[in-house]
């Protein structure tokens, strides 16, 4: 991976509104300049593998925005993996529940990519995970749909929310199932030059 001298100048702008994203960065103890969500097609393609898609994501987030040299852009995109299919986002509490009793007493894979850009210059990284869902009851299903927190969520769920009372095992990387896997992350802005834990230094 081509690494680029440090540079405390350097701005960064995070192309996503997720706040679990933004709080997750602030763990590195980087604070974006700007939040700029880009609007693009997230249409999955026929045929596409879930690895694929959720790389092509993250770069196309990553074309779509624009920045100066002395900017770094940070993207990322995370999709749920049932087999070949890949779970986004519900649109409504109907599918939602279709998800959740589809990963229910199942395994499934969480996939997220990360995508940084300096200038002309581009670094991809992608992180599998692997979450094990215990056998959920309508109740369970039920509480959980009430609680709204499955919107905006890949696969109908987060980790680090009532949900986590689903899963019994993991193995791979917490931070990656959240939506920002830190160590790639960590290694991706270094390579592009942007220095962590400014405030620190």
């Amino acid at each position: 991976m081509t690494t680029l001298p440090p540079d405390t100048g350097l701005k960064l702008i995070l192309g996503s509104g997720s706040p679990r994203r933004l709080e997750l960065l602030a763990q590195l103890g980087v604070v974006p300049d700007a939040v700029r969500p880009p609007d693009i097609d997230e249409d999955v393609r026929r045929a596409e593998l879930p690895r694929d898609y959720v790389k092509r994501i993250a770069m196309e987030k990553l074309a779509a925005m624009v920045a100066d040299d002395d900017t770094v852009v940070l993207c990322a995109d995370t999709t749920v993996a049932l087999g070949r299919r890949i779970m986004g986002k519900p649109r409504d509490a109907g599918e939602a529940a279709e998800f959740l009793y589809a990963l229910s007493g199942r395994r499934h894979k969480v996939i997220t990519a990360v995508a940084v850009k300096r200038g002309t210059r581009t670094w991809l990284r992608d992180v599998q995970s692997t979450v094990a869902f215990k056998q959920l009851s309508d109740a369970e299903v039920n509480a959980y749909l009430a609680s709204g927190d499955w919107q905006g969520k890949a696969g109908g769920y987060a980790i680090q929310g009532p949900a986590g009372a689903f899963i019994p095992w993991i193995n791979g990387s917490y931070t990656g199932i959240v939506g920002l896997p830190l160590t790639e992350t960590a290694g991706l802005l270094t390579a592009a030059g942007y220095s962590l834990y400014k405030d620190a230094l």
